[in-house]
């Protein structure tokens, strides 16, 4: 496969062993459990590609939801034949239920203090977010990388979910925290979708960035298109990720270092209060050398650019190989 498609011009970077290995869906599945996945990497998968000259091709496996990665990589990596084929591992997001209708749930209770005890609960299910942090610090010398992700209709009319912006807020969400865990790259499942929010052979129809209008011919631009530009435009390839933290938890930051010496820091408020802030920039051994009262506007995302790349080689950047 790797070969004929490269043959017709498509160069094939990586594969991956099973799509959602776990899964018994209604569209194309196969079951395999840790143990034969690992058997299928070490004994066919990665000789296979060894024997045709073809060990330059990333091998990836689990491929599935956050919530089971950590298990599947404490048994796959523990076989070092099948991990020295193993360029990293793979995961998708979904078992949130704020955005999903079938995941496990359970609601966690609390007083709000500040408003005479008001009960209020916290949502959890099986997102399983912790995991990707324990996988990198499991293997820190093979690769994360999300595979897929996307807001499933689950029945309702696309109409319902055009021009929602809770959509884009949870793709910004999941790419903060997956970046910041130590994930490499995230793949949306689809760019694109129709005016139905297909095609699906199974009738699986989502919300996609772009919704194409086959009807008016017009591109209907998601706010997830938006919220994806705010890291694909400013966080180039070659970027390195660099610490940064908030002293706020409504704000959700993330923070890389391009190869031209810009620093490039993403910045997610979710809350309905604008809240302002003062962006510090790190000295060495010291306190911080730039420092910038600025502001998040309620229910938005920001990406704040600091050095043109002509200043003298800042500190952060003289920090990394």
């Amino acid at each position: 496969f790797v070969q004929e498609m490269g043959k017709k011009g498509v160069p094939i970077w990586g594969v991956s062993v099973q799509n959602e290995p776990e899964a018994a869906q209604i569209w194309e599945s196969c079951i395999y459990n840790a143990e034969e996945e690992t058997v299928f990497i070490r004994d066919h998968l990665g000789p296979s590609l060894a024997r045709n000259n073809l060990s330059d091709i990333k091998v990836l496996f689990w491929d599935h939801n956050r919530d089971g990665m950590f298990e599947r990589a404490a048994v796959t990596y523990a076989d070092p034949e099948a991990a020295k084929y193993i360029w990293g591992m793979c995961m998708h997001w979904y078992g949130d239920p704020r955005y999903e209708s079938w995941p496990p749930r359970v609601e966690v209770p609390y007083m709000d203090r500040q408003k005479d005890g008001k009960p209020i609960f916290e949502l959890k299910g099986c997102a399983g977010f912790e995991n990707v942090r324990r996988v990198a610090d499991l293997r820190p010398d093979k690769h994360i990388l999300f595979s897929e992700g996307c807001q499933e209709l689950g029945g309702r009319p696309l109409s319902q979910l055009l021009g929602d912006w809770n959509v884009g807020e949870r793709y910004a969400m999941n790419i903060i925290n997956d970046l910041n865990a130590g994930c490499e790259g995230f793949i949306d499942w689809n760019l694109c979708l129709d005016e139905t929010g297909g095609p699906n052979h199974v009738g699986n129809l989502c919300c996609a960035p772009v919704i194409c209008d086959g009807k008016s011919g017009l591109p209907l631009y998601q706010p997830s298109f938006w919220y994806l530009g705010h890291f694909s435009k400013y966080i180039r390839p070659g970027a390195r990720r660099v610490l940064s933290s908030t002293s706020r938890d409504a704000l959700e930051v993330t923070s890389f270092l391009n190869s031209d010496g810009r620093l490039a820091v993403v910045v997610m408020n979710q809350s309905e209060v604008s809240i302002k802030f003062w962006m510090k920039i790190a000295g060495e051994g010291q306190g911080p050398v730039a420092a910038a009262l600025v502001e998040a506007p309620a229910r938005s995302i920001v990406t704040f650019v600091a050095d043109d790349g002509k200043a003298e080689l800042p500190f952060w950047r003289r920090l990394l190989p």
